[in-house]
C-alpha cells in the first residue's frame, strides 16, 4: 500500500509562488506514474501535471510555462513548483499515484491519493 502525503499549500497573492510536495511512504518511481490534480469547488478534479516512470512530463494547457513537476527519487517526494499564480488556480491539489509506467490524464486510473492541500490565490 502506498500512502502520499502533500504539503506546502497556502494562501499567495496573484504572481505569487508556491512549492507543493507529495511524500510517498516507499519507493515507487521506478514502476509508477506520478501526477497533481486539482479539484476547485462544484468542478470536477482536473489533471495539471504528470510525470511517467521514465521522467516524461506533461500538463494541463492552462499551467503551461507556469507550473513544473519534479520527484526526488533519493527523498521519495514529487514537487509542484507554481509560478505566476492567478486567481483560477485556487483550488484543493491532490498528489496521485498509478502503477503504470505510462501515464493517465483520468483521474480514475489513479489508485493512489493524498489528503489535499489547499492552494488559495488572491487578486
Amino acid at each position: 500500500q502506498v500512502q502520499l502525503v502533500e504539503s506546502g499549500g497556502g494562501s499567495v497573492q496573484a504572481g505569487g509562488s508556491l512549492r507543493l510536495s507529495c511524500a510517498a511512504s516507499r519507493y515507487t518511481w521506478s514502476s509508477y506514474c506520478m501526477a497533481w490534480f486539482r479539484q476547485a469547488p462544484g468542478q470536477e478534479r482536473e489533471g495539471v501535471a504528470f510525470i511517467d516512470s521514465n521522467g516524461a512530463v506533461t500538463y494541463a494547457d492552462s499551467v503551461k510555462g507556469r507550473f513544473t513537476i519534479s520527484k526526488a527519487s533519493a527523498k521519495d517526494t514529487l514537487y509542484l513548483q507554481m509560478n505566476s499564480l492567478k486567481p483560477e488556480d485556487t483550488a484543493m491539489y491532490y498528489c496521485a499515484g498509478r502503477p503504470w509506467r505510462l501515464c493517465s490524464s483520468t483521474a480514475s486510473d489513479f489508485g493512489y491519493w493524498g489528503q489535499g492541500t489547499q492552494v488559495t490565490v488572491s487578486s
